[in-house]
């Protein structure tokens, strides 16, 4: 084993009980670091103010949204994946960035040990203050396998979790409603 997340996932193996002899687990420590480093956590350390560094001046003042934007977190109290979709929206300040900085933030604020709540705000803060807009508000519709696998009903919960500051604070028009 060279990589040294690897060591850490085989001896939860053995500890839990897994059949470390078994053939069909023989790579899986490695495939099991390399997903969660690669993967599941490959936002840990990504700075948002690098992700929306580069803005293109804006004089329509149109309001910006994006809606169904794929997410996936990791719940730091389980370590179970969360995952769902976000909708965006914000009032420029006479600055834009490109849809693809947006979904960049998305991906980056949400590969990490994060609660969703947590995530929601981080992605308000990350438009507010490093793209400077005037207002932002986000919703989170996401599953959590943590609440899922534990057994509780209903099985196809969803939680969605709602946050806006400055000018589209008390807008509830601007974001599509959240589906039950």
């Amino acid at each position: 084993m060279t990589d040294p997340a690897a060591s850490p996932v085989l001896a939860l193996l053995g500890a839990l009980g897994a059949p470390l002899d078994d053939p069909e687990l023989a790579r899986t420590p490695e495939r099991v670091a390399a997903l969660w480093r690669d993967n599941l956590l490959a936002g840990q350390g990504v700075d948002p103010a690098e992700l929306l560094a580069d803005p293109i001046p804006d004089a329509g003042g149109a309001v910006i949204t994006l809606t169904g934007l794929p997410f996936h977190c990791v719940c730091p109290h389980h370590l179970l994946p969360t995952y769902g979709v976000v909708h965006l929206a914000y009032e420029p300040d006479g600055a834009i960035v490109g849809f693809g900085a947006i979904e960049r933030l998305v991906h980056a604020l949400s590969r990490r040990l994060t609660l969703q709540e947590t995530f929601t705000a981080a992605l308000v803060d990350a438009l507010m203050t490093h793209l400077g807009a005037r207002g932002a508000a986000v919703a989170v519709e996401a599953t959590h396998l943590c609440l899922i696998l534990q057994g509780r009903e209903p099985r196809t919960a969803r939680v969605h979790t709602r946050l806006a500051r400055g000018t589209l604070q008390g807008r509830s028009d601007i974001l599509p409603p959240v589906h039950g």
